[in-house]
């Protein structure tokens, strides 16, 4: 097609994440297989890589924004802008969850936190009693130093009996297929309770002068 010398691409193909180290693929691709193809980066230099009509460029491409060129009849068209990603990131997902208490008081605010080592870029989902009725805030702390880590917190203000049960995350590996998840048990009491064990008689003799020790054990 001389008026669409490039196939349209989809705007999830224009963002590209790429493991440190590995090749990537810039999808422009031509309708004529003949057409002679250029790539450029953001500074309109020439970028040398390898070129199949049938995928794009080809290569180890520093992190920035990339377009093709080709010439159609003497006039030059562009593709559109793909921008590449470099993230770090382990084959394996390293996660794990965190919970400051497992068991809480109506009213209070329940605090659940998963940690992702080692990936700058995952998919991570929460399973909660309330996420039906989406009660819950997440926040999320990229933390770069000492060493890579996202931190995802979930807060749950105004607890109450209903939000007791299973707190799982799950994470998703970025360009593998790898998944892992963690789960805490969180318990919601109506009201706080004391559990005591007395560790004597409910009737005791005591002789005069005599110290005693009455010994009781709270939970």
């Amino acid at each position: 097609d001389p008026d669409m010398p490039f196939v349209p691409s989809i705007p999830e193909d224009q963002f590209i994440l790429v493991e440190e180290g590995d090749p990537a693929v810039i999808p422009c691709r031509t309708s004529d297989p003949d057409a002679q193809v250029t790539l450029v980066n953001s500074l309109d230099k020439s970028v040398y890589a390898l070129y199949d009509t049938k995928q794009g460029f080809i290569g180890n491409f520093p992190a920035g924004s990339y377009t093709c060129k080709t010439m159609v009849k003497g006039v030059e068209f562009k593709s559109d802008e793909f921008l590449i990603y470099i993230i770090r990131a382990t084959p394996q997902l390293p996660v794990e969850i965190e919970a400051l208490k497992t068991v809480y008081k109506t009213g209070e605010t329940i605090v659940v936190t998963c940690v992702v080592f080692d990936n700058e870029v995952v998919n991570l989902q929460w399973n909660y009693p309330g996420k039906v009725k989406e009660k819950g805030l997440i926040k999320l702390d990229d933390i770069k130093v000492p060493s890579q880590k996202l931190v995802y917190t979930l807060t749950i203000p105004e607890a109450s009996v209903k939000d007791t049960g299973d707190y799982e995350c799950t994470a998703r590996h970025a360009t593998k297929e790898v998944k892992e998840n963690k789960k805490v048990v969180i318990t919601v009491h109506d009201k706080g309770f004391v559990h005591l064990e007395p560790q004597f008689s409910p009737l005791e003799a005591v002789n005069l002068h005599e110290v005693k020790n009455f010994v009781v054990d709270v939970q």
